[in-house]
């Protein structure tokens, strides 16, 4: 008795997916056959017709696309007007306004946040767990519902009158850090923190246990260990969370908005001089591609300065083993 079993030829089984006649495939195919310069070149485009406007007068802008650009069109003036003291809103003290902000805002949340992933990684104490879960859990808190809360503590002045003792009693006691920097990068460091020591803690409890353990049978102390060992180990993820703390912190509009706003004109960020460049009814729009250049300038050096280690940090703690 003979039994016969049906083959099915390979190429066929899934044709739908990956055969002549797919939609899919031949998409794939197309995609694929694309270089990698051509789609680096769309993507730029519409960052490259912004710098080309921001040499542009404010009637070339209106009148033509940055397509049309005759040579005689080109011109600095949009710059020394960002640059000039007599702009309405000068944008070089705020570049320094800028730094004030992003500098201590990037550089606290690592060292508290190093410190703390190491001791939920690597110190055995009760309710470490929890502890991290709690500390983690923050990160579901959107930052917009803390903001006005926050502007009142820094403000101060809440009282509650109680009416069986016949006095005051002080809620939230007058900090005066409204329209300052510090209001500002106090608040990137709080809720940056959570992200800082779960991204970090994920990448020191995948180090080698025996390291720890050698350090320990010499005598080493938690802060000999974390100075020596964790921290020369941790420069990967250290570089890639200060990569996007620094930007996040540079490019902010509404944290510096609500704690700065008018009340100190002098202290206001790059983000919000620029926005207020375009003046009454956008007359001054022509400037606006000058003035995010010239913002652009920092966090592009930050960036190539510390990109190799961007993957490693992004990487960090995602395999181990």
């Amino acid at each position: 008795m003979t039994s016969t079993v049906s083959k099915t030829p390979t190429g066929t089984q899934n044709q739908g997916l990956a055969g002549d006649g797919g939609l899919g495939a031949r998409l794939y195919r197309g995609l694929s056959r694309v270089p990698v310069w051509a789609l680096a070149v769309l993507w730029l485009l519409p960052t490259f017709g912004l710098m080309v406007n921001s040499f542009r007068t404010r009637d070339a802008q209106r009148n033509s696309g940055f397509w049309r650009i005759t040579p005689d069109e080109f011109s600095m003036e949009n710059y020394r007007t960002v640059f000039s003291a007599e702009s309405v809103n000068p944008i070089g003290d705020s570049l320094l306004n800028s730094l004030a902000i992003a500098v201590p805002a990037t550089i606290i949340p690592i060292a508290v946040a190093a410190f703390a992933a190491y001791g939920f990684a690597w110190i055995d104490f009760k309710g470490r767990k929890w502890l991290f879960i709690l500390t983690v859990s923050i990160l579901a808190i959107p930052l917009q519902v803390a903001l006005i809360p926050l502007l009142r503590m820094f403000v101060g002045g809440a009282h509650q009158t109680l009416p069986f003792l016949d006095k005051t009693l002080t809620l939230v006691p007058a900090w005066g850090l409204n329209g300052t920097a510090t209001a500002v990068w106090l608040t990137h460091t709080g809720f940056a923190m959570p992200f800082a020591i779960f991204l970090l803690h994920n990448y020191i409890s995948g180090l080698p246990k025996d390291i720890f353990e050698s350090a320990r049978i010499d005598g080493a102390d938690h802060f000999t260990i974390f100075w020596r060992l964790v921290l020369p180990l941790s420069i990967p993820v250290l570089a890639a969370f200060a990569i996007f703390q620094f930007l996040w912190t540079w490019n902010d509009f509404l944290i510096a908005l609500t704690m700065i706003g008018s009340a100190n004109a002098d202290a206001l960020p790059t983000t919000i001089t620029i926005a207020n460049l375009a003046g009454d009814f956008g007359r001054n729009e022509h400037l606006l591609p000058a003035g995010a250049f010239v913002q652009a300038f920092v966090p592009l050096v930050v960036f190539f300065a510390l990109q190799r280690f961007f993957v490693r940090g992004l990487l960090a703690g995602s395999v181990k083993g």
